[in-house]
């Protein structure tokens, strides 16, 4: 990769991550997970199954290190819903079964001056739960691996106390409420996410869901962007946002936010990806999920693989929440071909000197 440093002594796991993160160099690209890892085999293989492995500290650090113990990330996430605050603030939560992910239904408020944060919210204990598991995880883990929190976004916290569509809707009727909202609802983000690093997460993923699939890129532009910079400027440590779908379009605001890195979807081009951050901010991804992770094999997965590292990606992972039926060859195919791809890249390199 043009510009790129490469180290030639290996780096731990969490080392790696951290310079990854920074634009430093690193040994090799990193591969990372900053949404959830959680599959139905991984469930099955350490007895943490879905619902309760959202709700129950140890199962949540159980399921969460399988990333590095059965998988080889260099990461480890144990937050595999984005329903735990909205569950802490009231919202109904179906939390399904191991085969389902979790989802609020109905809605919690109809206008800002409606919504709650407890004073207690960090006792709560869909919240306590997290905390407990990035304990504990750091205890295990320590200076190992990167341990990867999750704290989210108020776009996506309107979606769950509002109810997407009519949260959507007041975006056009109503936009000052919108607003109003998401000042209140930021609160959450930044209580959570501290709180979080207080327990010994390394890291933090902020999903913030102004897909390209919803919402016009102006939209992250006069109800997000200023939103975002001032978070990176609360929250003290490095942090990732996560928006799914066709982003490249809101790329150049995402840009001038501040954050570290942003996890990045398969429908958008790593090469005019990495051009548009102009190195501002570092890429995180985009592996497909639906067609490359879950239904194809692991030649098409290693394949996707290269195809990212030859555009210049240095961290790679899922673009998003694994399914949860994902073949386990197809997951450990990701760090078997980065590692495979550094060892090439090293020996081009040496062949070359001589």
């Amino acid at each position: 990769m043009t510009g790129r440093q490469w180290l030639s002594h290996p780096m731990r796991p969490r080392e790696r991550v951290l310079a990854a993160l920074a634009g430093r160099p690193i040994d090799r690209p990193a591969v990372i997970c900053p949404t959830s890892i959680a599959t139905e085999a991984l469930m099955d293989q350490v007895d943490a199954p879905f619902p309760q492995a959202h709700r129950e500290a140890e199962l949540m650090t159980r399921l969460a290190e399988t990333a590095y113990t059965h998988i080889g990330f260099d990461s480890i996430m144990p937050v595999f819903s984005i329903v735990q605050e909205s569950a802490a603030l009231g919202c109904e939560v179906e939390w399904a079964d191991k085969t389902n992910w979790p989802t609020c239904t109905g809605s919690l408020a109809r206008c800002a001056d409606e919504i709650r944060i407890p004073d207690d919210v960090l006792n709560k204990p869909d919240i306590l739960c997290v905390l407990e598991s990035i304990a504990e995880l750091k205890r295990r883990w320590g200076d190992e691996v990167a341990i990867i929190g999750k704290t989210m976004g108020p776009w996506t916290l309107g979606y769950h106390v509002f109810g997407t569509q009519r949260f959507l809707l007041m975006t056009v009727d109503d936009p000052d409420e919108v607003k109003r909202s998401l000042e209140v609802l930021k609160e959450l983000t930044v209580l959570f996410g501290i709180a979080q690093i207080e327990a010994g997460a390394d890291v933090l993923t902020l999903p913030d869901h102004a897909t390209g699939d919803l919402v016009r890129a102006a939209y992250y532009r006069d109800f997000l962007q200023d939103i975002h910079t001032e978070l990176v400027g609360r929250i003290p440590c490095p942090l990732i946002l996560h928006i799914c779908g066709a982003t490249e379009d809101r790329m150049p605001y995402i840009r001038e936010t501040g954050f570290d890195a942003f996890h990045f979807d398969s429908k958008n081009d790593v090469r005019r990806s990495l051009e548009v951050m102009q190195g501002k901010c570092q890429l995180v991804g985009n592996i497909n999920n639906p067609q490359t992770l879950f239904c194809a094999t692991a030649d098409s997965v290693r394949e996707e693989v290269r195809q990212a590292l030859d555009a210049g990606l240095t961290m790679v992972a899922p673009e998003c929440a694994l399914p949860l039926a994902c073949p386990m060859e197809n997951l450990k195919a990701i760090p078997e071909t980065i590692r495979q791809w550094s060892i090439e890249r090293q020996g081009a390199i040496v062949e070359k000197s001589n």
